[in-house]
């Protein structure tokens, strides 16, 4: 297993157990990350006017469309190490 991987799995751990919730543009960020590191570009329709945490999750995982792997699991690792920070 890379260093990388690892890291990664290790910052999902600590992210379930941060002292102070994240706000929400933060969550989604984490999801947005974390989706595009285990499955890739963001898949399937865009969900419905109505549903708005699944539409807000699809936009900020689309936003993402292209990023690598390594690079989205990095970003996520950086991220969650400066959420423990604070």
């Amino acid at each position: 297993m890379s260093d990388l991987k690892s890291q990664f799995e290790a910052a999902a751990a600590q992210a379930q157990n941060l002292t102070k919730r994240p706000d929400d543009n933060t969550l989604l960020q984490l999801y947005a990350l974390y989706k595009q590191a285990t499955n890739g570009d963001v898949g399937g329709n865009r969900p419905g006017m109505m549903d708005f945490v699944g539409r807000a999750k699809y936009d900020a995982w689309a936003k993402l469309k292209g990023t690598a792997p390594d690079s989205a699991m990095q970003s996520y690792v950086d991220l969650v190490n400066r959420l423990k920070e604070k």
